[in-house]
């Protein structure tokens, strides 16, 4: 939800700072405000999402994913490994298959809202990328914790 905040506060300012005439009868100045407002709107409010999923993990006693963004990418070849061979029961198989289909989604040429569409034609790629790079750095992430578990318990 940050990110599409982000990207809908960005098309906002661009509307409000290069676009001089109307936008499909409505006044640029009028669309770049509405989408700068509701962009803002829905990075504090994937913010604020985000501090109470984190909270109820926490309560719950659920790990939390470590490692910044190059050690996640450094270990996803050996948590797919892992997992294909059975070793880290935490990624199960549909997963992996789900984001075999978000890659094929992603690559392929047909789609649901097609790019002819502007802005709602990029915006289901847009949405499936972001699903799809969520899911692989949580589970990267959560592998690292794994992995530092499994070190702590193997030193005396």
């Amino acid at each position: 939800m940050v990110f599409f905040g982000g990207l809908l506060a960005l098309i906002g300012l661009v509307t409000l700072v290069f676009r001089d005439g109307d936008v499909a009868g409505v006044p640029a100045v009028g669309l770049g405000v509405v989408l700068l407002v509701l962009g803002a709107a829905a990075v504090g409010l994937g913010l604020w999402r985000k501090q109470v999923v984190r909270r109820r993990r926490r309560e719950r006693g659920e790990p939390e994913p470590v490692g910044d963004v190059f050690e996640r990418a450094k270990a996803l070849p050996r948590l797919i490994r892992a997992a294909r061979r059975g070793e880290y029961p935490g990624l199960p198989t549909s997963r992996m298959a789900l984001w075999g289909f978000a890659v094929l989604y992603l690559v392929s040429p047909i789609d649901v809202l097609p790019e002819l569409l502007p802005i709602i034609g990029v915006a289901d790629d847009a949405g499936v990328a972001a699903w799809l790079f969520t899911s692989v750095s949580t589970a990267a992430g959560l592998y690292l914790r794994h992995e530092r578990d499994q070190e702590k318990r193997l030193r005396p």
